[in-house]
Formats: structure tokens, sequence, C-alpha cells
């Protein structure tokens, strides 16, 4: 598997963990029974971690698409990478900030990884431009 690949593992991971957390450590007030009670939600950290998480399964089809695209169409291995695990850090930044409530910068944040993946979607576009 190429980095770029387990980038894509990791954001699904990091999705996943940013609503377990909240959901493991308030065990005693979250009811499996009931898993989307909005009750539940009601304290703000766990609302910010429900906003991080739904926006993780957002981004996650993109970031996948434009992996396996840029891979399929033989972008230069070595760019898909970087690009993958500049997203994958500016994902966790910005589920910090969510966290955090720092939406000013969660903003730029979301952006940057937005760009990130739009790059590595055209990089079989422009390919031949790059240098070898």
């Amino acid at each position: 598997m190429t980095v770029a690949e387990w980038c894509v593992f990791g954001t699904l991971m990091l999705y996943l963990l940013t609503i377990a957390s909240v959901k493991w450590t308030g065990h005693r007030r979250f009811d499996n029974s009931r898993p989307r009670d909005p009750v539940f939600y009601e304290d703000p950290i766990r609302a910010r971690a429900l906003g991080a998480h739904q926006n993780g399964i957002e981004a996650f089809p993109f970031l996948a698409t434009a992996v396996l695209l840029a891979e399929f169409r033989l972008a230069p291995q070595h760019l898909i990478d970087e690009l993958a695990v500049l997203f994958l850090i500016v994902r966790v930044a910005y589920v910090f900030t969510y966290l955090g409530n720092r939406p000013t910068l969660r903003t730029i944040l979301w952006s940057a990884g937005f760009a990130l993946n739009v790059a590595i979607f055209f990089l079989p576009v422009i390919k031949g431009y790059l240098p070898a």
C-alpha cells in the first residue's frame, strides 16, 4: 500500500475516533441503545465532536476518490503521498480547532484541506507540466 492509501485509512480512523472518544469519556451518560440521542450532544464539547465527526464523514469520500484517481491515472506517487500526508495533518489540526472552539482557524484549515484534495484530484491533469 502507498503512503497516500494509508492516509485515506488514517482519515477514516480520525473521524471515527473523534466521536468514539466523547462517547467513551461520557460512558455514564451515553446510552448505546440510543446513539443519536440529542440530549447527549447538548454538552458543548460533545456537540463540537459530533460536528467534527460529521465533517470528517463529508470530507472522506473526496479524499479517497482523489487519491485513487490520481494513482490510477499515474500521477507522480511522491506528490500524491506528500499531499495526502499534509491533508491528514490538516485534518488532525482541524479536529482540535473544532473541539477547541476556534471557528476562524477551523475554517482556514478546512479550506486548506479542501485545496489539498483539489490538488490531489488534478495531479493527473497537470502531471505533464511537472518536473520529472
